[in-house]
């Protein structure tokens, strides 16, 4: 049996809201759709997944008139959240090329100006009000996606994206330097 029907004979034990209930008999369709769209039959069982336990936790099932798109999207923004987490990981050749440039990096002058940086970035995290300063920290430093920091805080994903948005733009200002949005719209361009 594999991985994704275990998990699929788990849920189906636990109790059953009407979206729960609407979830699992469209997990297959779902299944097929994201496999498609992300191209990664794992990635789509991991995100069908973490979609079964969000929509589990809700209260009151919301009254849509599409369910199956509201779930559907769901599972797409989970996916989007994951992606994003990952994308901040540095492949290889990144890894390599950096351990390069800091052999090269070892002028005294470089190293002081370096130093100086990271105070100034320690100053401008210590700025920052208690919780945005938390929820920076928690999506850079520990790479903890935006589900898992939006229910520590007890905040909405989108809440936690904006507090993101907000640290990072005071560090930049504080780092006379410029933020470069890599996902959503006006990904790319400076902020």
């Amino acid at each position: 049996m594999h991985s994704s029907e275990r998990n699929l004979g788990r849920m189906k034990n636990t109790g059953h809201s009407t979206m729960v209930s609407l979830f699992l008999a469209s997990y297959e369709d779902f299944k097929v759709r994201l496999r498609k769209r992300l191209g990664s039959e794992d990635l789509a069982n991991d995100v069908l997944h973490e979609t079964y336990l969000r929509v589990d936790r809700m209260d009151v099932p919301p009254n849509l008139q599409q369910p199956n798109a509201y779930l559907y999207r769901m599972a797409l923004n989970i996916a989007a959240d994951r992606r994003q987490a990952d994308a901040r990981l540095l492949t290889g050749s990144e890894v390599e090329e950096l351990l390069q440039s800091a052999d090269e990096a070892q002028d005294p002058s470089r190293v002081v100006g370096g130093q100086k940086e990271i105070q100034s970035l320690v100053k401008a995290l210590y700025e920052l009000p208690a919780r945005r300063r938390k929820i920076l920290i928690a999506a850079r430093l520990e790479e903890a996606p935006h589900l898992e920091i939006s229910q520590r805080f007890g905040i909405s994903t989108r809440m936690v994206e904006k507090e993101i948005k907000a640290a990072l733009g005071h560090c930049a200002k504080r780092l006379e330097r410029k933020v470069i949005q890599r996902f959503g719209p006006g990904a790319g361009k400076p902020s």
